[in-house]
C-alpha cells in the first residue's frame, strides 16, 4: 500500500510543479515581452524627437540600458529549456547510464550555483551601491535587484523543473553540491592550483561544457569557483563585471533584429522571399539548395542570426528537399551551410558583438562582412552545384512571374536597405537602425493582418532568445577579465612568435587558434574572449582591423558546422531529426568550401599590407 501511494504522491508533486512551472514561464516571457515593447517605444521616441524636433529624450539611453537589464532578468529563466541555453550534449549523449545521472546532477548544480551566485551577488551590490542616477533621478542599485530576481528565478524554474520531471533525488543531489560550492568559494580558503586562475577557471567551464551544463551559467559558476583558486573576482565584483559588461547602449539592438527576423517569418514575408529566391534559381542543378541558399542571402539582411535562419530553413527547405529526393542529412546540411552566411552578411549579431568587444566601427564590419558573405555564398553555390548533380531539375519560372514575385518580396529587400544604408552613411545608430528594422516589420505584420496574438508571441519569443544572448555577453565579461589580468595576451603573443613575425605568422596563428576555438565555444563566447586578445596582435603585424575582424567572424561561423560542438549543426538536427554525426559527414564539402572562401579573405587580408 505504501508502495503505491509513493507514486502518487510523487506524481502529485510533479504535476503541481509542472503547472507552475508553465504558469511561470508564460508570465515571465510575457512581461520580457512587455520591456521589449517599452524598450522600443523609448528608442523609437528618442529617434523621431532628434529627426523630428531637433530635441532629445533626456535620459533615454540609461532607461534603455535598464530595460535591457529587465528582459535579461527576465527571459533568462525561461531560456534555460530553449536552444539559446546551449547545451552542448556531444559527450554527455555517449555515457553511460550511471556516468551520465552524475554529469546530469552536474550540470544542474552549475545551473543553480551560477543562480545564486547571481541573486546573492547582486544583492551584495545592491547593498554596497549607492547614488543616484543623474539623467533619470533613481537610484543606481535598481539594476542590480533585477538582476538578483532574475537569479533566484533560475533557482526557481530549475526546481520546478527537475520535480516535473520527477527528478527530486537528483535536485536533491544537485541542490547539496551547489550549496557545498557556495559554501566553498564565499570561504576564506584559499588553494594553489599551480596556474593562472583565468586557466582553472577554463578548464571548470569545459567541465560544465563536458556534463551539458549551459555555456552561460558554466562559465559564472567557473568563475565564482574560482574566487578559492587565487581570481580577483570575488562575487560582488563577479557580478558587477558580468551586469557592466552587457550595458551597453549598442547592444539595444540585438533584441530589435530578433524582432524583426521573427516578425518577418511569422507574417509571411519571409515566405514571399523564398518563392522569388525559388524563381531565380530554382530551374538550376540544385535548384532547392540553391534556393536555400539565395534565401539566406536575402534573408540576412533581417534576422542577422545564424541560429534564427538555421531553425527557419530547417523547418522550410528540409522537408521539401527530402521529397524531391535529398538525404536526409545532405539536406540538413545544406540548410546548415548556408544559415551561417546570416551572421556574416549584415546586419550581423556577431559583428555587434565583436564591435562591443573591441571598439571597431560597426559600419565599417558590416561593408567588410557584406563582401566577404558574398564570396562564403559563390563558394558556397559553386559546392552545391557538384554535389548535387543528381537533383530533378524544376521548370523556369517566366519574366513576369519573376517580376510579380520581386514586387511581392519588396518589403524585405527594403528593410536590409534601410538597415545597411542607414548605418553606413551615418543616417543612424546601429540601435536606432534595429529599432527602425523592428518598427518596420510590425508595421508589415498589421499590414498582412497577423493576429495580436501572434505579434505578441514573436515579442515573446524575441525576448527570451535576446535575454540568452545578453547573458552570455554577461557570463563572458569576467572570464575576459581574468584573461586580461593574468596577462594571456602576453603567452599568446609568445606562442604567435614560434609561428615567425609579420602578417602572414599573425594570420596563420589567428586562423588555428580561431578554428580550435570554433570547435569547442559558441561564437558569441568565443569573439568575446579572443577577439580582444588577437586584434592587438593583428594590428601590430599590419593588417587592417576591420578585415581581421571579418575573418574572426566567418573562422568562428565555420566552426559552428563543425564537430564536436557545432551549434547550428544541433539546431538542425534539434528541428529535423538526423543525428548530429551524420550530419557532421554531410557537410564537410560545405566546410571545405567555405574554408577555401575564408582562405582568399586572409590573402586579401595579406595583399593590403603590401599596398
Amino acid at each position: 500500500m505504501a508502495d503505491q501511494s509513493l507514486p502518487r504522491t510523487h506524481d502529485g508533486i510533479g504535476r503541481i510543479a509542472a503547472r507552475l512551472l508553465d504558469t511561470l514561464s508564460a508570465a515571465l516571457s510575457s512581461l520580457a515581452a512587455v520591456a521589449l515593447v517599452a524598450l522600443l517605444g523609448l528608442v523609437a521616441a528618442g529617434f523621431v524627437l532628434r529627426y523630428g524636433f531637433s530635441s532629445a529624450l533626456l535620459g533615454a539611453e540609461d532607461a534603455g540600458i535598464w530595460l535591457h537589464v529587465a528582459i535579461l532578468s527576465l527571459g533568462m529563466p525561461v531560456a534555460l529549456t530553449s536552444a539559446l541555453a546551449m547545451r552542448l550534449d556531444v559527450v554527455h549523449r555517449y555515457l553511460p547510464p550511471a556516468p551520465r545521472v552524475a554529469a546530469d546532477v552536474v550540470a544542474e548544480a552549475l545551473t543553480l550555483l551560477s543562480g545564486l551566485v547571481i541573486a546573492h551577488g547582486s544583492w551584495v551590490v545592491t547593498d554596497l551601491m549607492g547614488g543616484t542616477n543623474a539623467a533619470l533621478g533613481l537610484p543606481e542599485w535598481i539594476p542590480f535587484t533585477v538582476f538578483a530576481a532574475g537569479g533566484g528565478l533560475v533557482v526557481l524554474l530549475t526546481t520546478l523543473r527537475l520535480l516535473a520531471k520527477g527528478r527530486a533525488a537528483q535536485l536533491g543531489a544537485a541542490a547539496i553540491l551547489a550549496a557545498g560550492l557556495f559554501w566553498f568559494g564565499t570561504s576564506t580558503i584559499y588553494v594553489d592550483p599551480g596556474m593562472p586562475p583565468s586557466l582553472f577557471l577554463a578548464l571548470v567551464a569545459a567541465l560544465g561544457l563536458a556534463v551539458a551544463a549551459p555555456l552561460p551559467h558554466a562559465f559564472i559558476a567557473a568563475a565564482f569557483i574560482a574566487v578559492p583558486f587565487g581570481s580577483t573576482l570575488p562575487e560582488p565584483a563577479l557580478v558587477n563585471t558580468a551586469l557592466s559588461g552587457m550595458m551597453k547602449f549598442l547592444l539595444l539592438s540585438v533584441p530589435f533584429f530578433l524582432l524583426a527576423g521573427t516578425l518577418l517569418t511569422l507574417s509571411g514575408v519571409a515566405g514571399k522571399l523564398v518563392r522569388f529566391a525559388d524563381s531565380l534559381v530554382g530551374h538550376r542543378r540544385g535548384g532547392l539548395a540553391q534556393t536555400a541558399l539565395l534565401t539566406n542571402v536575402l534573408f540576412s539582411g533581417a534576422s542577422g542570426s545564424s541560429i534564427a535562419a538555421a531553425a527557419f530553413s530547417a523547418s522550410t527547405f528540409q522537408p521539401e528537399l527530402v521529397k524531391r529526393g535529398y538525404a536526409p542529412a545532405k539536406a540538413g546540411a545544406i540548410v546548415a551551410a548556408t544559415s551561417m552566411l546570416d551572421n556574416v552578411i549584415p546586419p550581423s549579431i556577431a559583428f555587434l558583438i565583436l564591435a562591443t568587444a573591441t571598439n571597431l566601427s560597426v559600419g565599417s564590419l558590416l561593408v567588410g562582412g557584406l563582401w566577404a558573405g558574398l564570396l562564403l555564398a559563390l563558394a558556397l553555390f559553386l559546392v552545391i552545384r557538384v554535389t548535387c548533380r543528381d537533383t530533378p531539375l524544376a521548370m523556369r519560372s517566366t519574366p513576369g512571374e519573376r517580376a510579380r514575385l520581386a514586387v511581392r518580396a519588396a518589403p524585405a529587400f527594403c528593410l536590409g536597405l534601410i538597415v545597411v544604408l542607414g548605418i553606413r552613411f551615418g543616417i543612424v545608430t546601429t540601435t536606432e537602425a534595429a529599432a527602425v528594422a523592428a518598427i518596420y516589420t510590425l508595421g508589415l505584420s498589421l499590414y498582412y493582418r497577423m493576429s495580436t496574438g501572434s505579434i505578441f508571441a514573436a515579442f515573446r519569443q524575441s525576448a527570451t532568445e535576446a535575454a540568452a544572448i545578453a547573458l552570455l555577453i554577461a557570463s563572458a565579461a569576467p572570464f575576459a577579465f581574468m584573461l586580461a589580468v593574468d596577462d594571456i595576451s602576453g603567452g599568446i603573443a609568445q606562442m604567435a612568435a614560434v609561428f615567425g613575425s609579420g602578417p602572414v605568422a599573425a594570420l596563420v596563428f589567428s586562423v588555428l587558434l580561431l578554428f580550435v576555438a570554433g570547435l569547442f565555444l559558441d561564437i558569441g563566447a568565443a569573439i568575446l574572449l579572443l577577439a580582444p586578445l588577437l586584434l592587438p596582435l593583428a594590428v601590430a603585424a599590419g593588417l587592417d582591423p576591420v578585415v581581421f575582424g571579418v575573418i574572426v567572424v566567418v573562422n568562428l561561423m565555420i566552426g559552428g558546422l563543425t564537430p564536436p560542438f557545432g551549434v547550428l549543426i544541433f539546431v538542425v538536427s534539434g528541428v529535423t531529426g538526423p543525428p548530429t554525426t551524420a550530419l557532421f559527414r554531410a557537410v564537410l564539402p560545405y566546410v571545405g568550401a567555405l574554408t577555401a572562401a575564408l582562405v582568399a579573405v586572409c590573402l586579401f587580408a595579406f595583399g593590403q599590407t603590401l599596398l
